[in-house]
């Protein structure tokens, strides 16, 4: 395959991967990840435990050396000069090394001297830091006084000392409370503005309705990409969503009922997965003669959390899907 080709813009993609792929023993990790990530794009990664996000982003960060495969970062080759790639990225990983007895201001300076930010600069880029993270009234405060959502602002703070290009995030949010992990997605929108490209992994998927373009892993495969929309698309059928006086009950009652092909637990209802028309009527003969009392029965749009077991489903059957833009 030829060197990374330029874009429109006259640039290398900030990520590009050939059969990126690593092994640990037996296991296969990562298995031939072909990836190209623009400027500008924030790209979700999401998949079960073990798909393969946390690999990937460790390689593409230099610190995980491939098995086999390549990848370039702003057309620097992560296995030829892993240590050339580390001013143009910041990774964050599941646990960022704080150190919990330093203050919010004493980690932003330690990290600028591992990142050799120049002294003359580093004011100015720490007052920025904290005017986007909203952690200047904390600065004396110890890392470890701080709350889940605090401490993960202040790691990004840290992570971008140096102003790097591209951030790799592995589950930034993971344990998280809803505000701040709204909080600091507001965070990610005004870095891309910047320019700033970001590569993220998450557990959350109404996260990945918040991406540019996301790619679903599983078994160390990225087996689709493409808007959120365009995986939304992808799930076919339709969807129902059901509530009733029992939802253990209703799920037992539908789950091998013909044409239905999935029926999961949604918050308080049932998202119920059929093929056509006619299982809609087998459901409905179902549900009336279960006895159970059926208080809301409708039709719904696919959410993200639908296309990723739809789209999971159809992997571990072989079940070929088109391809989203």
């Amino acid at each position: 395959m030829p060197s990374p080709s330029l874009n429109s813009a006259g640039t290398v993609p900030v990520i590009r991967t050939e059969e990126l792929s690593r092994e640990f023993g037996a296991t296969k990790a990562v298995v031939g990840l072909n990836l190209v990530i623009r400027q500008g794009e924030l790209f979700g990664l999401v998949g079960p435990d073990g798909a393969g996000k946390t690999t990937t982003l460790r390689m593409l960060a230099g610190i995980l050396e491939p098995t086999s495969g390549d990848a370039w970062i702003d057309g620097i080759s992560v296995t030829e000069n892993p240590e050339g790639i580390k001013e143009h990225i910041a990774y964050m990983p599941q646990r960022f090394g704080l150190y919990q007895d330093l203050t919010v201001m004493e980690n932003l300076i330690f990290y600028a001297d591992l990142f050799r930010v120049p002294k003359r600069s580093r004011g100015e880029r720490i007052d920025l830091l904290f005017g986007f993270s909203r952690l200047g009234p904390f600065k004396d405060r110890a890392a470890g006084a701080l709350s889940g959502g605090m401490k993960q602002k202040l790691a990004l703070a840290c992570a971008l000392i140096h102003s790097p290009r591209l951030l790799l995030l592995d589950e930034p949010t993971n344990g998280v409370d809803p505000v701040s992990r709204r909080d600091f997605w507001k965070i990610l929108y005004d870095l891309l503005k910047q320019g700033i490209t970001i590569m993220v992994s998450t557990a959350y998927l109404d996260e990945a309705e918040r991406t540019t373009k996301v790619g679903l892993m599983h078994h160390g495969s990225i087996i689709q990409m493409g808007k959120p929309q365009d995986l939304k698309d992808l799930v076919g059928g339709i969807i129902l969503e059901l509530i009733s006086s029992d939802l253990g009950k209703s799920r037992l009652v539908l789950a091998d009922a013909a044409g239905v092909l999935e029926v999961n637990v949604f918050g308080d209802s049932l998202h119920v997965h059929i093929a056509n028309e006619q299982a809609y009527d087998t459901v409905l003969d179902r549900l009336s003669r279960s006895g159970l009392e059926i208080q809301s029965l409708k039709r719904i749009p696919p959410e993200m959390e639908d296309a990723f077991l739809s789209l999971i489903r159809r992997e571990d059957t072989s079940v070929p899907v088109s391809s989203a833009s």
